[in-house]
């Protein structure tokens, strides 16, 4: 006796399917640092069901890039420059940006702060200078200077990259946080992007306050919460190879 059997879809006849029974959008993935490399494109653009989530893109773009990639429990997401979860809705248009751990022109915040990520060597006097104020009676200034050696290797230079403008709204906001939670007047902050030698400094907080406790615990606070939330990464070059500070399979620090 012979039966008839009903075709069955295909794996990639679903999104198509899907596509048509509940609309498309379309969205742009961005990719940055080691994620960048393992997935060997810039960005990818997405055709997805109308409600998709963060999750449902993430995993469509692995199919998207000339390499294939896996997505790590430390992958931060961001959908036009604010972070999101993965189960937040897209909507046609969105720019979703695939943030990997964190390892920093220059914009006016308040009046009297100071932001530039650049290329170019900073002085650290100059930041100092920045928030400096006759009513205040305390100036601490952190600096992030390039070392030469790290888990036992010797290093040759750093790299840094930066996402921006997201990168100059987030330390915006962590200043910001700095002035809600103590009494401080003044900050400058100032990072490197691109190529910092063996010696050269990586990052600048100055910060100013009427007394040197707030001003040194909110120098501290600011550089911990940046390394955490300000899309900055640091690629190592070594001895014998490189590597993505903060990236899975690679250690923490140089600075």
């Amino acid at each position: 006796m012979h039966g008839h059997t009903a075709g069955r879809a295909r794996p990639q006849d679903a999104i198509p399917s899907i596509l048509e029974a509940v609309g498309s959008m379309r969205i742009k993935v961005l990719f940055f640092a080691g994620l960048r490399e393992r997935a060997g494109a810039r960005s990818a653009e997405l055709e997805l069901p109308a409600g998709a989530t963060v999750a449902m893109a993430i995993d469509q773009a692995q199919r998207a890039t000339p390499r294939r990639w896996k997505p790590t429990t430390l992958l931060m997401t961001a959908v036009n420059e604010e972070y999101v979860p993965p189960s937040y809705e897209l909507k046609e248009g969105d720019e979703l940006a695939l943030i990997p751990p964190v390892s920093g022109g220059a914009i006016e915040t308040a009046a009297s702060d100071f932001i530039k990520i650049t290329s170019e060597r900073l002085d650290p006097a100059t930041y100092s200078a920045k928030v400096r104020a006759d009513f205040d009676g305390a100036v601490v200034t952190f600096e992030g200077v390039t070392r030469n050696h790290n888990e036992g290797r010797k290093v040759l230079y750093l790299e840094y990259e930066a996402y921006r403008p997201m990168a100059d709204r987030k330390i915006r906001e962590l200043i910001a946080e700095m002035k809600q939670r103590w009494a401080v007047d003044r900050v400058a902050v100032g990072h490197r992007i691109g190529r910092v030698d063996i010696g050269e400094t990586s990052l600048v907080v100055a910060v100013s306050a009427a007394h040197r406790r707030p001003a040194f615990e909110a120098a501290l606070y600011f550089v911990d919460r940046l390394k955490e939330v300000v899309p900055i990464w640091k690629k190592e070059y070594f001895e014998g190879g490189e590597a993505w500070i903060g990236d899975v399979g690679h250690p923490q620090g140089n600075q």
